[in-house]
């Protein structure tokens, strides 16, 4: 302790360090370390610079406010007391003061930290005895952790000794239940972040392979070892020279990041959100590149260091788990591997002495996909042992087939995720290892590269596994019919490995994909296969939601271009991975049916024949005569039918499927001439990515405005509308069909609601139904869009109407809102999104159905403009 008790508060000092001082010299102690992190200086000396300014500042604080030899010490714990402080962090302190002094000096230490609140500093603290100190340890293993790390700023020998055996092992947290805890807390923090760092906006601090991680590994040594110095584990054999050199170099550069974000942002900021992205990378010192922008430079090096954290952290936990739980007899799986403690593990000492025996790791790793996962001693000779690994075109043709009887054995995408994940697959295709870690500066693409590439192999191979899925409704029937299931990997593997390089990615990828599968030896129609595959991995994915597929016409060229049913089948399993494995938010049940009609459409179109494309009057017929079959099984007599197909367009039955069509009709039968009749149904299955979504069916007397209030309501109940169909039927009626997702999953609202909102928006007056008014999101914010506005004649005598602009909520609504203030009609329209961009395609005619003229079309692109740029403003 610092004294005796014997005077009390009534020998404090009346004279000390005032809040403004302290925080006048800590203002200018930061804007020195600022101007010394833009000069480039070690981030190291930076932290121990502001841990130490504010050590002064706190201890001239204490000294000013508690009498000298009062029995009370006083300490910095948690990072602070690490000496590691950035611009905003906490600072946390710990008295260490048992009952008495507590009581007695109340007054005092309310001084103290009243002071450094009042300079505005950051701060926590606890005020406990001993005996608290182990309570409080034992309770909570995180206060325990933030004391592992006490450094006394005003307490003697003694005092330390007294808090250390406080928190010793044998009081709270022994070893081996230390460890098991905090390895669960450290799943449990990844499983938060998706288990991924390769978020768009990581968080530096808490993110897997973040500096919780490099922390939690220091923590352990403390308790296991006895020391947080990672260097002393070198000594002992538990780490080696070379993992505690990148471990810290990648320290250093998250810490560095860290300190930067702090900044930038000007306050406590972990997240490294889109707002400050731009400005840090800047201030880093990157520039923008003709193929890299500044900022995705940045990203790429955080991704790398969290990747590299993340890979040594593994090792020295399973250390750990050895040194605690001893090591068991090694189960023997073949000549030469074995298990150990569940991990799998070279039998060799001297392992690997070639690329033959990497690959054979992986090899016998996928026959046993039980392991727990690969032993460190062998991770961290195959780390050493990377250079080894020739790229595929150097490598002898052995090799080469050795690679191939990967993809082609079990578990072949497992067999590709551990490949890239220990640096093996950039070795061997150089072209993955430039894409490692590479992100996009979008909202579309929310994985780096090489993420949204494995995610993209462990979709395929969830269609592989033969377990229908009802996200994809028809993958598990289509990957029967692959003749070689291995090329459709490798057009996974290589469809984005051109990324960033500049140009068409599709076009390079495909000659990427092309030298890979020649050099392999595969035979030329796998190859072209596979080259077909990258080049046009897009194609599907644009005429589906760019295009109208009920058009026969569209399915015939996109017949043409697929060419045969092979191409057809690969290209559809490869679209559906890909967009599903570029977020989680952009698969839905609307694409999966919009794809699989596609698929379905284009594969009659190919059994039957390029030379002979179905002609609309016998696609309607033919859907006449299906639908009329379900009717019939609904107890509908067929003169009853005939009567509502005649109140129904030509156009749906030349257009619409069978089952719509009869459920449309089926909606008729009971609606009185003059009356507006809603009906809603689940698009897809009840759950999973499905849950929502829904077709909306509106079938109305026609009046001015009626799509924009239409458009309205749905964006006030909720939904996002992914298509819109406005057909005109006999007599002045509409039949309008829209297909929506909910704008929030979890909240999704019920068909019954969506039917008595949308009856009860359209019974009364139409201009009373306006679009809402949202906040623009903060991530959209720094996405803006130049907008774009064009227009085209249509074969049907109508204007195409595109729209390329910024997303937002109620977009749509705002836009169908000016579309009726020009008093123009809407028909048909496409709505498709991409992250922050939209790309919304608009049959339109003015209010006498007739083409726009040029000043039409210009007062229509002025009004769009001005409503675009004023949400802008």
């Amino acid at each position: 302790m610092t004294g005796s008790a014997a005077d009390g508060d009534a020998a404090a000092p009346s004279a000390g360090r005032d809040a403004g001082a302290i925080r006048q010299a800590l203002a200018a102690t930061d804007a020195a370390l600022a101007a010394r992190f833009d000069s480039g200086e070690d981030v190291d000396r930076l932290l121990r610079a502001r841990a130490d300014a504010v050590d002064a500042q706190i201890r001239a604080a204490w000294r000013a406010s508690v009498a000298a030899g009062a029995p009370l010490a006083l300490f910095a714990v948690g990072g602070y007391g690490r000496g590691e402080l950035f611009p905003q962090s906490d600072i946390d302190l710990l008295v260490l003061a048992e009952a008495e002094a507590q009581a007695l000096y109340g007054d005092a230490l309310a001084r103290f930290f009243a002071r450094l609140w009042d300079a505005g500093l950051p701060l926590g603290h606890a005020v406990r005895s001993a005996a608290q100190c182990a309570e409080a340890a034992a309770a909570d293993i995180t206060v325990l952790t933030a004391m592992l790390e006490a450094r006394p700023l005003e307490a003697d020998a003694a005092a330390l000794h007294a808090l250390q055996a406080a928190i010793a092992p044998a009081r709270a947290w022994p070893a081996r239940e230390f460890f098991l805890a905090k390895r669960e807390e450290l799943r449990l923090r990844h499983a938060r972040y998706g288990d991924t760092a390769d978020n768009l906006e990581p968080n530096l601090k808490e993110g897997p392979g973040g500096l919780r991680d490099v922390q939690t590994l220091r923590w352990m040594a403390l308790r296991i070892v006895g020391t947080g110095d990672l260097e002393s584990l070198v000594a002992i054999g538990q780490f080696g020279a070379d993992e505690l050199a990148t471990l810290e170099r990648e320290r250093r550069t998250l810490s560095r990041l860290r300190f930067g974000l702090h900044l930038v942002a000007g306050r406590r900021e972990e997240r490294l959100r889109f707002d400050h992205q731009k400005r840090l990378a800047e201030r880093l010192g990157h520039v923008d590149d003709a193929d890299n922008l500044a900022v995705e430079q940045m990203m790429q090096g955080f991704y790398r260091s969290a990747a590299l954290v993340l890979r040594i952290g593994e090792r020295l936990l399973q250390r750990f788990e050895e040194q605690i739980e001893g090591e068991a007899p090694p189960l023997p799986l073949d000549d030469a591997f074995e298990l150990r403690r569940g991990y799998l593990a070279a039998r060799d000492p001297a392992w690997p002495r070639d690329a033959f025996e990497v690959f054979a790791l992986f090899a016998t790793w996928a026959a046993h996909d039980e392991v727990r996962g690969l032993h460190s001693r062998t991770a961290r000779a195959l780390a050493e042992s990377l250079a080894r690994v020739p790229a595929f075109q150097q490598a002898e043709p052995a090799l080469r087939e050795r690679f191939l009887a990967l993809l082609r054995g079990p578990h072949p995408v497992h067999a590709l995720e551990r490949m890239a994940r220990l640096g093996v697959l950039g070795r061997w295709i150089p072209a993955f290892a430039r894409v490692s870690g590479r992100m996009q500066f979008d909202l579309f693409h929310v994985y780096t590269v090489d993420q949204h590439t494995l995610a993209v192999l462990r979709n395929l191979a969830r269609f592989a596994s033969g377990v229908a899925d009802e996200r994809f409704s028809i993958a598990h029937e289509v990957w029967p019919r692959l003749r070689k299931p291995e090329l459709l990997l490798l057009a996974g593997l290589f469809h984005d490995i051109a990324k960033g390089r500049g140009g068409d990615h599709s076009e390079l990828g495909a000659e990427d994909a092309r030298i890979f599968c020649g050099t392999l030896g595969l035979s030329q129609a796998d190859a072209a296969l596979v080259e077909w595959l990258v080049r046009h991995h897009l194609l599907m994915s644009v005429t589906a939601q760019k295009q109208d597929i009920a058009d026969p016409e569209v399915i015939h060229r996109f017949a043409a271009r697929v060419a045969d049913r092979e191409r057809l089948d690969h290209l559809y399993l490869l679209t559906c991975a890909d967009i599903a494995g570029t977020s989680p938010k952009l698969w839905n049940a609307w694409k999966d049916r919009l794809l699989a009609d596609l698929y379905t459409a284009t594969r009659l179109a190919l059994r039957r024949g390029l030379e002979h494309p179905v002609a609309a009057a016998e696609r309607a017929a033919e859907t006449r005569d299906t639908a009329r079959a379900m009717l019939r099984a609904l107890g509908v007599a067929d003169d009853e039918i005939d009567a509502l197909y005649a109140r129904m367009p030509e156009t749906g039955f030349e257009r619409g499927r069978p089952d719509q069509v009869a459920w449309q009709a089926a909606s008729l039968r009971d609606v009185a001439p003059g009356e507006t009749r809603v009906r809603v149904r689940a698009l897809g299955g009840q759950g999973g990515a499905h849950a929502g979504a829904l077709e909306v069916f509106v079938h109305s007397p026609d009046r001015d405005g009626l799509f924009a209030a239409i458009v309205a309501t749905l964006d006030r109940l909720g939904l996002a509308i992914q298509q819109a169909r406005v057909l005109d039927g006999p007599r002045g009626t509409i039949f309008d069909t829209f297909e929506v997702v909910p704008v929030d999953p979890r909240c999704p609202p019920a068909p019954q609601e969506v039917e008595r909102g949308l009856e009860g928006a359209l019974a009364g007056p139409l201009d009373r139904i306006r679009p809402a008014r949202r906040a623009l999101p903060r991530h959209l914010r720094h996405f803006r869009i130049a907008p774009q506005v064009g227009f085209d004649a249509t074969a049907n005598g109508r204007t195409l109407l595109s729209l390329v602009c910024t997303d937002r909520p109620g977009l749509l609504a705002d836009v169908a809102q000016v579309i009726r203030d020009q008093a123009l009609r809407v028909h048909d329209a496409r709505i498709a999104t991409f992250g922050e961009r939209a790309e919304d395609v608009f049959q339109i005619t003015d209010g006498r159905d007739r083409a726009l003229d040029e000043s039409q079309q210009q007062a229509l692109r002025d009004a769009l403009l001005a409503c675009l740029d004023g949400e802008a403003a």
